[in-house]
C-alpha cells in the first residue's frame, strides 16, 4: 500500500475516481462506473488520510459537484461543465501539498493528466447528456393522427403501414386489408387505428 502514498499515484487514482463518479452520474445503472468510482475514491481517500493535503483544495473539489449537476440538467451545459472541470483540475492539482501549500504532484504530470481528463470529460459528458436528452428517433406519439394503410385484416391484431414503416395495430371495429386507416392512439408498441373514411 506504500505506493498509494506517492502523491503522483494518489493524484492519478483520485482523478480516475472522480471521472468514474461523474460518468456514473451521467449514465446511471451500468454498475461499472459506480464500482470503479467506489474503489478509486476509497484508495484515494486512504492516501488523503495519510498524506499532507490542503483543506481549501478539498473544498474546491467538493464545490465542483454543483456546476456539474447543473451541467447535466440545465440548457447552458458548456458553461457549467467548463466551471466544474476548472474547479476539479484546480482542486485535484493542489490537493496534495508540500510546505503547507505547494502541490506535491509533478507539474508536468498534473498538466498532462488534467488536460486529458478535462478533454475526455468535456467530450464524454457532453455526448452522454446529449444522448440521454435526445428525443427518440422512433417517437410513436408522432404517429397519432397519421394516415396509413392496413396491410392485413385488423381487429384484435394486424399490421399497418404508417410513416414509412410497418407497425402492429389493433382496432375496435374490423378493418379489411388494403383499407385506409388513421392512427387514433397507441398502447405501448401497438397502434390503435380506425378506418379512414375521409381519405382520397
Amino acid at each position: 500500500m506504500d505506493i498509494l502514498l506517492e502523491p503522483n499515484v494518489a493524484y492519478l487514482i483520485l482523478l480516475g475516481g472522480i471521472l468514474f463518479a461523474m460518468m456514473a452520474l451521467v449514465t446511471p445503472g451500468t454498475g461499472l462506473f459506480e464500482i470503479g468510482a467506489f474503489f478509486s475514491l476509497a484508495l484515494s481517500g486512504y492516501a488523503i488520510y495519510n498524506l499532507s493535503f490542503n483543506w481549501w483544495a478539498l473544498l474546491i473539489l467538493g464545490l465542483s459537484i454543483v456546476p456539474f449537476v447543473y451541467a447535466i440538467r440545465k440548457p447552458n451545459r458548456g458553461l457549467y461543465l467548463g466551471a466544474s472541470i476548472l474547479l476539479l483540475v484546480l482542486g485535484s492539482t493542489f490537493l496534495f501539498s508540500m510546505d503547507g501549500w505547494r502541490p506535491a504532484v509533478n507539474p508536468l504530470l498534473a498538466l498532462f493528466a488534467s488536460g486529458s481528463f478535462a478533454a475526455f470529460l468535456w467530450i464524454a459528458v457532453g455526448k452522454s447528456v446529449q444522448a440521454v436528452s435526445a428525443r427518440p428517433s422512433h417517437d410513436m406519439d408522432m404517429l397519432i393522427g397519421m394516415a396509413g394503410e392496413a396491410r392485413t385484416k385488423i381487429l384484435s391484431e394486424g399490421s399497418v403501414y404508417v410513416g414509412g414503416e410497418m407497425w402492429t395495430a389493433k382496432s375496435e371495429k374490423s378493418i379489411p386489408a388494403g383499407s385506409a386507416i388513421r392512427v387514433v392512439r397507441r398502447e405501448g408498441f401497438v397502434l390503435v387505428v380506425e378506418k379512414n373514411d375521409q381519405s382520397g
